[in-house]
């Protein structure tokens, strides 16, 4: 079978929402993990485009432990920097489409307004850094089809993620301090898998432009608002997650981003994150039931 859409990063949390995604809309999709392609190998990448001949790949493939890269910044940058660089690599010379996870990291995170998907990047960790490098090595290989999709805050029912941590303190604690001091967009990584799959079918056909999209939530809350979310959602008192400030090391302050740019594609800008998360929240409990039920 060929054709069809090569989802890299197949078994970790937003990968497997893409696949399950296509799978449901009928689109051919070869879902590849770690075990079955290594960005990082130029070898296995060709040999995988070989095999699948794919029209369209979303890298969901990433390093991902930000405290990590500071120790790790080589290690980090040959899975965000230099995997990215062999897809795009590989891409050029076949015509294919390629949509590109990034993050908000590649910004400083002083921002007082928005972040646009035309700002200057600025980042200010090692993380930030190697996801920047990726960046830039799709959009200078590919002029054409070459599509960087920053998100950020993201949480889903496959994988750990704040939301699902504060679904299980609920329970467990009777009160929470939870930082006031973070701002950003609260993202279902449901709503970013089908907002990849929006843009990659608009590709194909010709009407999405190539450079940066963003694809948060719209609005904005900190992680305490979350939180605070999070329990009126399942029926509990929100006062009892308590404002706190951020120590150590820490996510940027402020990590909102604009949706300008995906009216150029003929796409309409993403919900508002609580609608989202209330979409989201029942795959969430039955996740964590059948997580303290597997335990």
């Amino acid at each position: 079978m060929t054709g069809g859409w090569l989802v890299t990063g197949a078994e970790g949390m937003l990968g497997h929402e893409v696949v399950a995604r296509l799978t449901a809309r009928g689109i051919h999709t070869f879902a590849a993990g770690h075990g079955r392609l290594d960005i990082t190998d130029r070898d296995d990448v060709r040999d995988a485009f070989d095999r699948y001949r794919p029209s369209a790949v979303v890298n969901c493939a990433a390093w991902t432990d930000v405290d990590g890269a500071e120790t790790s910044e080589p290690e980090a940058l040959a899975v965000n920097g230099h995997g990215p660089a062999r897809l795009a690599e590989v891409c050029q010379g076949r015509g294919t489409v390629l949509l590109h996870v990034s993050t908000d990291y590649v910004f400083p995170g002083d921002g007082t307004r928005p972040y646009t998907e035309t700002d200057a990047p600025g980042p200010r960790t090692a993380y930030g850094r190697t996801k920047l490098a990726g960046e830039r090595a799709v959009l200078d290989s590919l002029p054409e089809t070459g599509h960087v999709v920053r998100t950020a805050w993201l949480y889903g029912a496959g994988g750990r993620n704040f939301v699902r941590t504060m679904i299980r303190l609920e329970e467990t604690r009777d009160e929470l301090q939870v930082v006031d001091d973070q701002r950003g967009q609260p993202t279902w990584a449901g709503d970013v898998a089908d907002r990849l799959i929006l843009l990659g079918s608009s590709a194909l056909a010709g009407a999405a432009p190539p450079g940066v999209y963003h694809a948060t939530a719209g609005g904005e809350a900190t992680w305490n608002q979350l939180a605070r979310e999070v329990f009126r959602l399942l029926g509990a008192d929100p006062r009892r997650v308590r404002p706190c400030r951020t120590t150590g090391l820490a996510r940027p302050a402020y990590s909102v981003l604009g949706h300008a740019r995906w009216a150029a594609a003929g796409l309409p800008a993403p919900r508002h994150w609580r609608q989202a998360l209330a979409d989201a929240f029942p795959s969430l409990l039955e996740a964590e039931r059948s997580a303290r039920q597997a335990s």
